[in-house]
């Protein structure tokens, strides 16, 4: 979905009215079991530019599944092989649909447009249940991982990726399709989901898995205030950006912003012939992981486990997180530039208020009195690297959900059971939103394998099947 703020259109998920409260319908009309609902399956054709490998055998829309997987990235890709793992006779059990119609086709473009060389994670985290199966895949190509901790190559993961969707016969298993709406509803007295795809086609399932990312893009209010008289492409927030075939010679950019992704900017920026100012509300740090390893084992999560109030939990993974961060690596090439004068860091510093004037912006930052120069430069480009939000309550796809089955909700985050699942129904999360249960790596190639070790328990076990309701639940 699009919503546009102030001038700023940015993909995710818009506000949603407050739901109101009502029973699960009941599904009508409802195609026999096996036949078709006879409609073409969508046809989504990607940018040129991003390499396609569509199945031999595309999978047929079948009018009722057991197991319905929205989205298709990483999170995803590692549930299946999970649960293919655990019980091969589920290959049949489950469709993955996603608006790409192939795996990781969003994740690859992101690493692509902002050309970034390698991961963050080590090669230990991956989709594969096999946790050293990336590296036995880059036997012959030690060069591409990364000091210290071993950090695959953007093209060395990729490529082990396709191996993967391989060797696991999943190429053919990735539904072209956006879900627009999903709602419970009622079949011979018992629960389903009934998803509503964007090209009219109808989907019904016993069990729902979400694996999306979900973040939407934050703004800060300062351009949100912003009047919409700019060329849309000066301002813009890194989900819309892609460098490749950006020309930028001879400009000046301001990135606002202190984690990995304003640096992958800048880099990019620079190399094009920009002359970059990098903004922070505090200063920049370096750190190599976006939390620490201890949260990759039972050192931190232990006790994360044992904490009994929700609200501490979601208070210890925002201290755990603290915000964006680069890496040694990219502090250094920054600095070099720096010293370069090729980009100026403008730390504990936030832009105040913006306006466009003639063919540039003229900015006005909180620290005028150390930066006075800034208000006097012409800025030709301001790219917002201010990450995403979490919050479900502004998800429209959880809206029918959410009237049904209300259940308690931490500053955006929902409390699910400890399968993950959504109390009192069979919708299992994963990603940033199940982080409540998981620690602050929920949204990681990590979390993914600790979100599958959760919920493939219950969709291969029938004792595990049923949800409790939400009062029930505690930490």
């Amino acid at each position: 979905m699009r919503s546009t703020v102030q001038g700023i259109t940015v993909h995710g998920f818009a506000a949603n009215r407050k739901p109101i409260s009502r029973q699960p319908t009941h599904c009508a009309a409802i195609p026999r079991k096996g036949r078709h609902l006879g409609l073409p399956l969508p046809t989504h054709p990607p940018p040129t530019h991003l390499p396609i490998h569509p199945p031999t055998h595309p999978l047929p829309m079948s009018p009722s599944t057991d197991i319905a997987i929205i989205g298709a990235g990483p999170q995803a890709l590692t549930l299946v092989t999970h649960l293919l793992q655990k019980k091969a006779a589920m290959r049949n059990r489950f469709v993955v649909i996603d608006p790409a119609g192939e795996w990781l086709h969003q994740w690859h473009h992101q690493f692509r447009a902002l050309e970034i060389p390698h991961l963050r994670s080590p090669a230990v985290h991956h989709p594969d249940p096999n946790p050293h199966a990336l590296r036995t895949f880059a036997e012959g190509r030690p060069d591409e991982l990364f000091p210290p901790y071993a950090l695959p190559s953007t093209a060395l993961f990729h490529d082990f990726c396709d191996s993967v969707i391989q060797r696991w016969n999943l190429a053919d298993r990735v539904l072209a399709g956006t879900v627009q709406h999903l709602e419970l509803c009622q079949v011979l007295g018992r629960q389903r989901f009934r998803l509503s795809l964007a090209d009219g086609r109808q989907l019904l399932a016993r069990r729902v898995v979400l694996a999306i990312a979900g973040g939407t893009p934050q703004i800060p209010n300062w351009a949100r205030q912003i009047p919409q008289t700019y060329p849309s492409q000066r301002l813009r927030h890194s989900s819309q950006i892609d460098l490749r075939g950006l020309s930028l010679a001879g400009e000046r950019i301001l990135i606002v912003g202190s984690g990995l992704t304003s640096g992958h900017l800048a880099l990019g920026a620079t190399a094009r012939g920009a002359q970059v100012i990098l903004m922070a509300r505090r200063q920049v740090y370096a750190k190599l992981f976006d939390a620490e390893p201890g949260w990759l084992g039972p050192k931190y999560l232990k006790g994360f486990q044992a904490e009994p109030s929700w609200l501490r939990r979601w208070q210890m993974i925002q201290q755990a997180r603290n915000g964006g961060s680069v890496t040694p690596a990219m502090l250094l090439r920054l600095r070099r530039l720096e010293r370069q004068s090729r980009l100026t860091f403008y730390e504990q510093c936030q832009v105040q208020r913006s306006e466009w004037k003639g063919d540039a912006w003229r900015v006005h930052c909180s620290a005028e009195a150390e930066h006075d120069c800034i208000a006097h430069l012409p800025i030709d480009r301001i790219w917002l690297a201010t990450g995403s939000q979490m919050n479900i309550d502004r998800w429209p796809l959880l809206a029918d959900v959410r009237a049904t089955h209300p259940i308690e909700i931490v500053h955006g985050m929902p409390v699910l059971d400890h399968h993950l699942r959504w109390p009192g129904c069979n919708l299992f999360i994963m990603g940033g939103a199940a982080a409540l249960q998981l620690g602050p790596v929920a949204r990681n190639l990590f979390g993914g394998r600790l979100a599958s070790d959760r919920i493939v328990p219950a969709l291969v076990k029938p004792s595990l099947g049923q949800s409790r309701p939400a009062a029930s639940l505690t930490a």
